[in-house]
């Protein structure tokens, strides 16, 4: 990964190419979601949105919120209401096309991991889409049975977590990698 990576809260100026990439990667898949619907997660908790730049250029973007464990945001609803729950929701994490494979998903993954820490959150979760399962657990969520995703997910979606854990100084711990599976070969869209 290059030194020219950098990651910061989500602008104003970002939705263009947000909403870009948001639908390049889900228009085909029937999960695209409207502008202000997307727009909403991020009023509903900024501090845990963020955009990913390799040099000038917008390679990603990830959208975090709480809400309560084993619920998710409907697809096609702006949050009206933001949750006060000790669950972080990894509602979208999304690379450029041309990016994926670089490691870039995971490191916006340490970086949220990294604020759920520190703003006191106990564990993340999110719902796997388009076959990113095997991605998601190689970063250590599992899959929760009970908690079965909507069908406006899309087929075989999986609603996973994990906790986030601190270490010995009480700081998070980054979402470490399953020892013999590359992150790269489950980059996400």
């Amino acid at each position: 990964m290059s030194h020219d990576v950098r990651i910061r809260h989500i602008s104003d100026g970002d939705w263009g190419g947000i909403v870009a990439l948001e639908s390049r990667t889900y228009a085909a898949l029937g999960l695209s979601e409207e502008r202000a619907v997307l727009e909403s997660r991020v009023h509903a908790s900024p501090s845990t949105c963020f955009v990913l730049e390799t040099g000038q250029q917008l390679a990603g973007y990830l959208l975090a919120l709480p809400y309560p464990a084993f619920r998710y945001p409907d697809l096609t609803r702006t949050e009206e209401s933001v949750f006060s729950s000790r669950n972080l929701h990894l509602h979208d994490l999304v690379i450029a096309e041309n990016l994926r494979g670089r490691g870039l998903a995971q490191h916006l993954l340490h970086h949220v991991t990294a604020t759920a820490g520190a703003e006191g959150y106990e564990q993340i979760s999110l719902v796997a889409v388009a076959g990113s399962a095997a991605f998601w657990a190689a970063n250590g969520f599992v899959a929760h049975d009970e908690a079965v995703p909507a069908e406006s997910y899309g087929a075989n979606a999986v609603y996973m977590f994990r906790a986030v854990r601190t270490g010995r100084a009480g700081n998070p711990e980054p979402a470490g990698l399953v020892p013999g599976v590359s992150s790269s070969q489950f980059e996400v869209g």
